[in-house]
């Protein structure tokens, strides 16, 4: 498919295991053109998620798709270190790839972002997997983005399940509060991919040896990835699994699974500093009967979707 037929996508994130198998999904999907990825701290610091991004670029032969270092610290405080108990100590569960032989671009995810707005006026998704920070600063040098982006798919938060940070908030939200709050409140639609949803699907053991078994050097390197994640699941499932976070957001993102419930309602970021702090506060108020829009909202909450992920996520990244 040509690319000037294809969606153009940004894509921010924290690589991260989670976020290796989503880039997977991107790459495996022809209906999207990967105009650029940012870099956020979160899963680890910007700099190595750049530099894991990178080198997973180079082994599915993409090294065209540029990349940007974003964010390091959050909008009001400094970035806390990774969570190498889930992800390992390099971000992609302890695996090392070969260097990828390009480096990042000079720009700012933040500045990248700007520019493909612009460049693309009125057709760039925004996929954004990590904490919210490099959207924010975005916003902050040129609020004109908004009205200039087709949508934004954000995982995180979560909207009646309970947090995974806290008792309230999910990850990507509780890291940085105030960075999700600007992000919420600006005048471009929101598709919202919360725990709810992502923590339904769920990809097996059995799935991920056939990545490993695979033959191919990047579908392996993705199941080798996960080997340590799935581990770290068997507190959550019970057997060795993981949830399907990132990949989610770009599943719906791309098309590649349709939400079937989905109501767009008001969403409010607590970036206070109590015990509601980074809570995505979904007013799910009037839904017993059936998902209802509420006049004027810009986020779609996404509680239910067509069919589950892993199959479709397995063949495709097979294919690579």
């Amino acid at each position: 498919m040509p690319a000037d037929s294809t969606v153009p996508v940004y894509f921010d994130c924290d690589t991260g295991v989670d976020d290796a198998v989503a880039i997977a999904l991107l790459l495996a999907s022809p209906e999207i053109n990967l105009v650029g990825i940012g870099c956020v701290s979160g899963n680890i610091d910007a700099a190595s998620a750049a530099r894991n991004t990178l080198d997973l670029l180079a082994l599915a032969g993409r090294t065209d798709v540029p990349v940007a270092i974003g964010e390091h610290d959050y909008l009001s405080e400094p970035f806390p270190g990774g969570v190498p108990v889930i992800h390992g100590e390099n971000g992609i569960g302890g695996v090392v790839l070969d260097p990828s032989p390009v480096g990042p671009i000079d720009e700012s995810a933040a500045q990248m972002l700007i520019r493909l707005a612009h460049e693309n006026h009125g057709r760039l998704r925004v996929i954004a997997v990590g904490p919210l920070t490099n959207l924010a600063r975005a916003l902050r040098i040129d609020p004109t983005i908004a009205p200039l982006v087709e949508s934004v798919t954000i995982m995180g938060g979560a909207a009646l399940a309970a947090g995974n940070l806290s008792p309230v908030a999910e990850a990507n939200i509780g890291h940085d509060p105030e960075a999700a709050a600007i992000v919420f409140s600006a005048l471009w639609p929101i598709v919202l991919v919360p725990l709810d949803v992502t923590v339904e699907n769920v990809l097996e053991e059995h799935e991920r040896q056939q990545l490993v078994a695979s033959g191919r050097p990047f579908p392996r390197a993705i199941g080798e990835i996960l080997d340590g994640y799935f581990g770290f699941y068997v507190r959550l499932y019970g057997r060795r699994s993981c949830a399907l976070h990132d990949p989610l957001a770009v599943a719906i993102a791309v098309g590649i699974i349709t939400p079937t419930v989905a109501p767009a309602v008001s969403v409010v970021i607590d970036d206070t500093h109590g015990p509601g702090r980074g809570q995505t506060i979904c007013d799910l108020r009037g839904q017993r009967q059936g998902p209802v829009d509420q006049p004027g909202a810009r986020c779609r909450v996404v509680l239910a979707t067509d069919r589950p992920l892993a199959p479709v996520l397995l063949e495709r990244v097979l294919s690579l």
